[in-house]
C-alpha cells in the first residue's frame, strides 16, 4: 500500500459527503435566508416559522433528489470495496 493511498480515499469520502450533502444544506440555506428576510421585513419573531420551511424544504429536496444521492451513495460503496484489494 502506498502512503498516499489512505489520502485519496480520504478525498474520494469528502468530495462524495460535499455532493451528497450540498443540496439539502443549499435548500435549507436559501429557505432560511428568505425566511430570516421575511421574519425581519414584518417583525415576527416566531421560533416555529424558521423550522418547519426549513424542513419542508429538506423534505422536498430529499423526494426530488433521493434517488441521485442514494447512486452517487452505492457508485462510493462500491469504489471503496472493488478498491479493497489494494490495500
Amino acid at each position: 500500500m502506498e502512503g498516499d493511498f489512505p489520502l485519496l480515499i480520504m478525498s474520494q469520502m469528502l468530495k462524495s459527503a460535499m455532493w451528497i450533502a450540498a443540496p439539502v444544506l443549499a435548500a435549507s440555506l436559501l429557505v432560511g435566508l428568505f425566511v430570516s428576510i421575511f421574519q425581519v421585513v414584518t417583525q415576527i419573531q416566531e421560533m416555529t416559522l424558521t423550522f418547519v420551511p426549513k424542513l419542508i424544504a429538506a423534505v422536498f429536496v430529499l423526494i426530488l433528489l433521493g434517488n441521485w444521492m442514494l447512486s452517487q451513495w452505492r457508485s462510493f460503496a462500491v469504489d471503496m470495496i472493488t478498491s479493497a484489494g489494494q490495500m
